[in-house]
């Protein structure tokens, strides 16, 4: 069963979040073949209800109550300019949802956010084979010519 196109209520997560934040998390990283130890998930979702500086926050995605989708971000300083800039670092809506504007709604939470706060602008990356979601954020924002790598210390 999909949900069609709905308005989706989109809150910061919550403490009683967590069994739903759980499952779309672990959907998330099935998406991306990826596995994490409970310690990592516990630590996670710490971070994500800190009130810490510069540590990561998330957000949920409901549609009739229900829990659909995840956005995880982080404000940081930037060297090129005054303010923080927004590092939206994971993205998942779940596959019955996808299609119904939950990821659009999510990616305007953190913007919306992010205005808020004073912080621009919001960037993210995506795995280069990752079709469907690059269609909606080639609609919703630039793709910039950069190219991520990434070293083990």
């Amino acid at each position: 069963m999909t949900i069609g196109p709905a308005r989706a209520a989109v809150r910061p997560l919550r403490d009683g979040d967590r069994a739903a934040w759980e499952a779309l998390w672990t959907g998330y990283l099935a998406f991306y073949e990826t596995t994490l130890p409970a310690t990592q998930f516990d630590l996670a979702f710490e971070r994500l209800l800190s009130d810490a500086p510069n540590t990561y926050c998330g957000l949920i995605a409901l549609v009739d109550g229900t829990p659909v989708g995840l956005a995880h971000y982080l404000f940081h300083a930037h060297g090129w300019q005054a303010q923080d800039t927004c590092y939206l670092q994971d993205l998942f809506v779940s596959p019955k949802a996808r299609g119904a504007g939950v990821g659009r709604a999510l990616i305007e939470a953190v913007c919306d956010t992010a205005k808020a706060a004073g912080v621009a602008p919001v960037y993210w990356t995506t795995a280069e084979d990752n079709a469907t979601a690059r269609a909606l954020y080639d609609r919703l924002a630039q793709k910039t010519p950069f190219i991520q790598y990434k070293r083990a210390p």
